[in-house]
């Protein structure tokens, strides 16, 4: 075997698959259809097989990706336009739990027991299955759960509470480096930001792991070899 080759061909073909997925969308595994999943899984395999067997041609291989991933990209489309295309390729929603009650045969539709019910309802911090109104499975096989009314946490909306708009937060220091972009959109400029870590105590950005900026212009300054954790108020 020609290990230089199978590196090259190993390569071209991690180009190749990366590219075609970032023009497949930025699903994550967990948001993946079954036909999503029939369609990366043979991908995979082609990648695999023209990457180890020689007798098969590269850019044949790499001919065979292209047309899955552009069927990939077509029926993704198509399910955004077609109501039955979405139906058919991606499936539909139902209830594991409707008003309650555990649908048995909805359970057994979804090939899972009551077990995987209740394991699932832990994972997602409901680990007592009576405050439970609907669950319902959704379409990557992923369940989402509704609490009763009476067990919803209260609001301060409920309380009809005032509470301050924090928004997103900006990062503006990764791992010693000055984000200049976000220190940007927030108003400010890099001596700003230097000048407020120095009267913190912090005269290097190059000590320092992360600093995060909320709208009121709060940092959060996470030291490298620190482990507290300062926040500072705009004075």
């Amino acid at each position: 075997m020609n290990y230089l080759e199978v590196l090259g061909r190993g390569l071209l073909s991690l180009v190749v698959l990366f590219s075609i997925s970032k023009a497949m969308g930025r699903k994550q595994i967990g948001q993946l259809n079954l036909f999503d999943y029939t369609i990366g899984i043979t991908i995979g395999s082609l990648a695999a097989e023209m990457t180890l067997n020689q007798d098969v041609k590269f850019f044949e291989g790499v001919f065979s990706i292209i047309i899955y991933g552009a069927a990939s990209i077509f029926i993704s489309l198509l399910t955004i336009k077609s109501m039955l295309a979405r139906r058919l390729f991606i499936g539909t929603p139902f209830f594991l739990i409707q008003d309650g009650k555990i649908l048995m045969k909805n359970l057994n539709r979804a090939k899972i027991d009551v077990n995987d019910l209740l394991q699932e309802a832990r994972y997602n911090g409901y680990f007592d299955l009576s405050t439970v109104e609907y669950a319902l499975m959704e379409a990557n096989g992923r369940i989402s759960f509704l609490l009763k009314s009476k067990y919803n946490p209260v609001t301060p909306s409920d309380m009809k509470l005032k509470v301050p708009y924090k928004g997103l937060t900006s990062t503006l220091v990764i791992d010693g480096v000055l984000m200049k972009e976000n220190i940007k959109v927030i108003g400010h400029n890099e001596k700003w930001l230097l000048k407020r870590l120095q009267n913190e105590g912090y005269p290097s950005v190059e000590d320092l792991l992360l600093v995060i900026c909320d709208t009121n212009e709060k940092l959060t300054i996470y030291p490298k070899n620190d482990v507290k954790i300062n926040h500072t108020s705009l004075e």
